[in-house]
């Protein structure tokens, strides 16, 4: 550690050289008193004898100081201690003088000071490295006190530093390495060799200008992906396919010797394209290791040394090439063995008409026609034909020919064959695969758009009905046991659906959730409404997933052209139109499309518009529903619900357009607001003496799920002078799944603000007391869904009371809602529900009466923690 005293050349800073300023008044009063003849002769004794003890440790001391100046200062390399919040403790001499600047210009103030590119949490990674007792190494570049920069290669590990926690950071100049590799790249840049560098992997390191060539990359394009080696044919000088350890690469790497001029053919599998290579390579060892650690190879582009050769032939064969010539004038067709063995003809074809007969007919007028354009003098061709070889079975092949050069009657044509088969049916499975959807095997969106469109065009399918789809709480089963049941479910679902429709229509996944079923509904007008029954009738068994038990219904729309829309995407829209209108009305129905349905859409959307604005257009309002003592009635708090006045639509209730700005996302803008103006309410009722009111305010899942709901709590907080305790906060059970350590993190923070956090309508959703314990909420709020029935109601009584016991059980608070009656106060009194809300008491009141209402009865203001 740094000596408190010491100074940048090592020596002791102040008056007395034996003893640490701190310590001379101390030593200079048990000095004196030792001398002092008033002191008895044994208290003088052991005074001496602590100031000599005090003086020997003070030595001691000065003495580690000191080795310690001298060692630090001894390290050639710039080494700093630093603050756990970036701030320099300590610099060496060498850090002086490589940073040109005294010490007092860097110690004490942050590192920035060196390097001012940091980002502002650079430390957190290198805490995260050093607190798993590793030491972090980074590259950066540092600036000296002239403002020039230089390349430094930093090591970090703990220390402890005069009893802080802290870094020492060594820095090493690393300017003459990045020169040498610099150099270094030029020089593999200058070369023509094509230079390509593995790690013990086959990672690609580094790829150099030649290799690019050779191997046909272009700048803008990514090395690793190209020379991946499944997109390459590679075959050794005897035409036959290498394996991975065969490779001159691989070998240097297993042997640790260099492999020597290696010929390979390396054929492109998309290009088409076939190049012949030498290739040695060396492979390369870090300081003091035994295996390579990479392997440099150089490539030597020998393609056309290789283009007339035995080797070539071999290697066109590899990749299903033939080649052909026809003798014009004696109609005299030569093949080669492959360009015989594609075709698969019994005997030997040695005719251009014994050549075609392999041929489709079409295929044959293509081909000749080709060839006589040729012969006329026109340009090559270039196609893709298809046939059959002498044992029925099909092939398609690629047929490239031309004049011969130099020829000026054009009386041969030359060119190659090629077996395309296998890339006809990679076609195939392509097409297929771009229409189907790979989870549930039904027709895509792009393939149904497509098909939807076919029908709509064809004037002889007067009447297509268009069903859509949409599965009802889907999302609670994937929100519930994970994304993979919620796959599952949509496979079951599919076959459900599957078997509803059978053969009277077109099924496809349109997606998520959403299935369309495509029918013609010429014959039988009520085929559409027919088809919605059996798929409602499909879905009346619940859905297992291992012991748990899900019912999940269907809401359908239809839509029926020409009359609800003659495009598939018209079509389609009304469709969904019409389903929309049947889940918001009652899930498990089918609904048919109409215009007054399409107004109300109309209406949906204006509504979203407006709302877009709403906030900037000062049109919210809160108003502020009292939350009561259920004993005497005395008010408690109050919870703060939002109205909305438009200049258009005029007064919107919440439920109207809440659902569309957690649709749009515009619940976070506006809940922010609320958040705002809420705590603006609290402290205009505490400037006007009325104390602190706490107020609940309710929270969308959307802005819980953001990542600055807590700092943005604080920050309100403190703009009005408020303690947390004066805000209480309403989450939906959602987040009661959510115990990601996001979400945990979050409710920490807002606790440790002094937030009371409750969990709204508890008992509507699907939470558990697994996930309920976790939480570290305050209180839980009744739903008025339950109150509303007791105490008549069986189950609705039986509910409160499981609610209740679970909120004893926990310790957990509990509000009860929509209290309208006597008779409701009595029960939830009797069951130990303390605090209620409702139309019993009052309903939302504006900021003015609920004001008169708490200075008509003075509020007892007690603040959970």
């Amino acid at each position: 550690m740094t000596p408190s005293g010491a100074s940048d050349d090592g020596k002791t800073s102040g008056q007395d050289a034996t003893a640490s300023p701190g310590l001379a008044p101390l030593l200079s009063s048990l000095e004196a008193a030792a001398h002092d003849p008033a002191t008895p002769a044994p208290q003088r004794t052991l005074l001496a004898q602590a100031l000599d003890a005090l003086r020997m440790k003070q030595r001691e001391a000065e003495t580690e100081r000191s080795r310690y100046r001298n060692l630090f200062d001894a390290v050639p390399d710039p080494v700093s201690i630093i603050a756990e919040d970036g701030t320099v403790l300590d610099l060496n001499k060498a850090g002086m003088q490589a940073y040109r600047r005294r010490r007092e210009e860097i110690v004490g103030r942050n590192i920035n000071v060196l390097n001012p590119d940091l980002p502002r949490d650079h430390l957190v990674p290198v805490w995260e490295t050093l607190n798993r007792g590793e030491t972090y190494v980074i590259e950066v570049t540092n600036m000296r006190g002239d403002g020039t920069r230089f390349p430094v290669e930093v090591h970090s590990a703990n220390i402890n530093f005069d009893g802080r926690k802290s870094i020492v950071a060594v820095a090493r100049d690393i300017s003459s390495r990045r020169e040498a590799e610099l150099r270094y790249r030029e020089l593999m840049e200058t070369l023509d060799k094509g230079i390509v560098v593995h790690n013990r992997d086959l990672e690609i390191q580094y790829c150099n200008g030649a290799a690019m060539r050779i191997f046909g990359i272009r700048e803008d394009q990514r090395v690793d992906q190209e020379l991946a080696l499944d997109r390459w044919h590679i075959v050794d000088e005897d035409g036959r396919e290498m394996a991975r350890h065969e490779l001159p690469a691989q070998r240097a790497l297993d042997s640790g010797q260099m492999v020597e001029s290696v010929l390979l053919g390396m054929y492109h599998r998309e290009k088409k394209h076939l190049l012949w290579l030498t290739a040695t390579s060396v492979p390369q060892f870090a300081p003091g290791a035994s295996i390579p650690a990479q392997v440099t190879t150089l490539y030597s582009d020998v393609t056309e040394l290789k283009r007339d050769s035995a080797l070539f032939d071999r290697a066109q064969s590899l990749a299903h090439i033939g080649g052909w010539e026809w003798d014009i004038g004696r109609d005299r067709m030569y093949l080669t063995d492959e360009a015989q063995r594609i075709l698969g003809a019994a005997r030997s074809l040695d005719t251009l008409d014994s050549v075609l007969l392999c041929l489709r007919e079409p295929d044959r007028r293509r081909l000749r026609g080709a060839l006589e354009l040729v012969t006329a003098g026109g340009k090559g061709f270039d196609l893709e034909l298809q046939g059959s070889q002498a044992d029925g079975h099909p092939f398609w092949i690629r047929v490239i020919g031309d004049a011969e050069p130099g020829d000026p009657g054009a009386s041969r044509i030359t060119g190659t064959m090629q077996d395309i088969s296998q890339d006809k049916q990679a076609e195939e499975t392509l097409r297929i695969q771009a229409r189907t959807d790979p989870l549930t095997g039904l027709m895509n969106r792009d393939a149904v758009l497509t098909e939807l469109g076919a029908r709509l065009a064809d004037p002889e399918r007067e009447r297509v009905a268009v069903l859509y789809i949409d599965l009802d709480r889907f999302k609670m089963v994937n929100d519930v046991l994970g994304h993979n049941a919620g796959d599952e479910l949509l496979v079951q679902a599919s076959d459900r659906i599957r078997g509803a429709v059978g053969t009277d229509g077109m099924i496809a996944r349109f997606g998520g959730d959403e299935f369309l079923v495509i029918c013609d509904a010429g014959d039988d007008p009520h085929l559409p409404e027919k088809l919605a029954h059996a798929v409602l009738g499909a879905f009346a068994d619940a859905f297992r997933f291992g012991k748990d038990e899900f019912a999940i219904t269907a809401s359908i729309g239809l839509a029926q052209a020409p009359r609800d829309g003659q495009r598939p995407q018209q079509l389609i829209q009304n469709a969904d139109i019409a389903m929309y209108d049947s889940k918001h009305r009652a899930r498990n129905g089918w609904q048919t499309f109409t215009q007054e349905l399409a107004q109300r859409q109309q209406d949906r959307l204006q509504i979203e518009t407006q709302l877009r604005r709403a906030v900037d257009n000062d049109e919210f309002r809160l108003v502020y529903q009292p939350q009561v003592d259920l004993r005497n009635g005395r008010v408690v708090a109050a919870e703060a619900l939002i109205r909305w006045q438009n200049h258009q639509l005029g007064e919107l209730r919440p439920d109207l357009f809440i659902s569309h700005a957690e649709t749009t996302g515009d619940i976070v803008r506006i809940g922010s607001w609320v958040l705002r103006e809420a705590c603006r309410q609290i402290a205009d009722w505490r400037d006007q003496g009325l104390g602190i009111v706490r107020v609940a305010v309710n929270v969308s899942y959307r802005q819980f799920a953001g990542d600055d709901l807590a700092d943005r709590v604080r920050a309100i907080l403190a703009e009005f002078d408020l303690p947390g305790a004066a805000l209480e906060l309403e989450f939906t059970e959602r987040v009661l799944i959510e115990d990601a350590p996001a979400t945990l993190r979050t409710f920490a923070d807002l606790r440790q603000l002094g937030v009371v956090l409750t969990i709204d309508d508890f008992g509507e959703g699907y939470s558990a007391l697994n996930y309920l314990r976790r939480l570290p909420i305050h209180g839980l709020k009744l739903s008025p869904l339950f109150t509303e029935g007791v105490p008549n109601n069986r189950s609705d009584v039986a509910v409160c009371q499981a609610v209740s016991a679970i909120a004893r059980s926990l310790g957990l608070g509990l509000v009860a809602e929509g209290v309208e009656s006597e008779a409701q106060r009595q029960f939830l009194l009797q069951l130990g529900v303390p605090v209620g809300q409702g139309f019993l008491f009052a309903p939302g009141l504006s900021p003015d009466e609920f004001a008169r209402r708490l200075s008509g009865a003075p509020l007892e203001r007690v603040l959970h923690a």
